[in-house]
């Protein structure tokens, strides 16, 4: 019998739109590990809060292992790569409605689907992601 994919992501994708229709501001709380690329001068007790929203950030990916998007901290771009494992709850700024997860720490797969696994908390001078397709499902 086949593995079923964790509905964790789904949940995050579906609790993002829900926001959103609703006008409020997605914010995620992440689990900060060398796994995980934020800018590390923002983390506190090995955790980060990021808004996601469509204002806040430019090229917002979640797929079913990576949230990855850019956004600016204290003027400076970032690129950010959080593993969906790392995400402890995905709520509402306004209402603070949402969701928490258990955390599930990253294990690095044997080919990797990302440009590199990320290693440090910092990445001032980042490189343009590559731009992601549909990916089929069978």
């Amino acid at each position: 019998m086949t593995q079923s994919t964790s509905t964790k992501p789904y949940l995050i994708r579906a609790l993002y739109e829900w926001c959103l229709d609703n006008g409020n501001t997605p914010y995620i709380a992440v689990w900060v590990n060398e796994h995980t690329r934020v800018p590390a001068q923002y983390v506190q007790d090995d955790q980060i809060v990021l808004s996601i929203s469509p204002t806040a950030t430019k090229d917002l990916f979640i797929d079913n292992e990576w949230v990855n998007f850019h956004a600016r901290f204290g003027g400076v771009s970032h690129e950010i790569w959080v593993p969906i494992g790392h995400v402890i709850s995905l709520f509402a700024k306004e209402t603070g409605e949402g969701m928490g997860f258990e955390v599930e720490p990253y294990t690095p797969s044997e080919a990797p689907r990302q440009p590199e696994t990320p290693t440090d908390n910092s990445n001032a001078n980042s490189e343009p992601s590559k731009k992601r397709g549909l990916k089929l499902v069978k």
